[in-house]
């Protein structure tokens, strides 16, 4: 067995500590990226965005960490997010994960659980 076999997301992805790190390297990418930084930079309470992206990542990679924001489309309903603007936030948050020395495999994986929920933010 690898790694990947025996570790959880969660832990591979350096837990609660390591993944506030992550989800923190991706909010000042999106910043950055032209392609969706006037989104970012528009948000009424970036520091709330943050800690809602931190506890769904960590919920979401096994974490015992509870989500208590609203769902996808919920939360997404009536942004009008493109293809291109979902595939820059994703090129944002795998460079966050190389940035936070994430080996291929588990970007590879992360990128595999983007890709599922993308029905769930793109044009609803």
């Amino acid at each position: 067995m690898n790694r990947t076999e025996t570790v959880s997301l969660y832990d591979r992805l350096g837990r609660f500590d390591g993944i506030t790190r992550i989800v923190h390297d991706v909010m000042e990418n999106h910043l950055a990226n032209p392609a969706i930084r006037t989104r970012f930079a528009a948000a009424r309470d970036l520091d709330h965005a943050k800690k809602m992206a931190v506890e769904f990542f960590c919920a979401g990679c096994g974490g015992p960490e509870a989500y208590t924001g609203r769902d996808l489309v919920l939360t997404h309903t009536g942004m009008n997010i493109s293809e291109q603007e979902y595939m820059a936030a994703m090129d944002d948050i795998l460079a966050a994960l190389e940035k936070n020395d994430i080996d291929p495999a588990t970007r590879g994986e992360v990128t595999a659980v983007l890709y599922s929920l993308k029905g769930q933010v793109i044009r609803v």
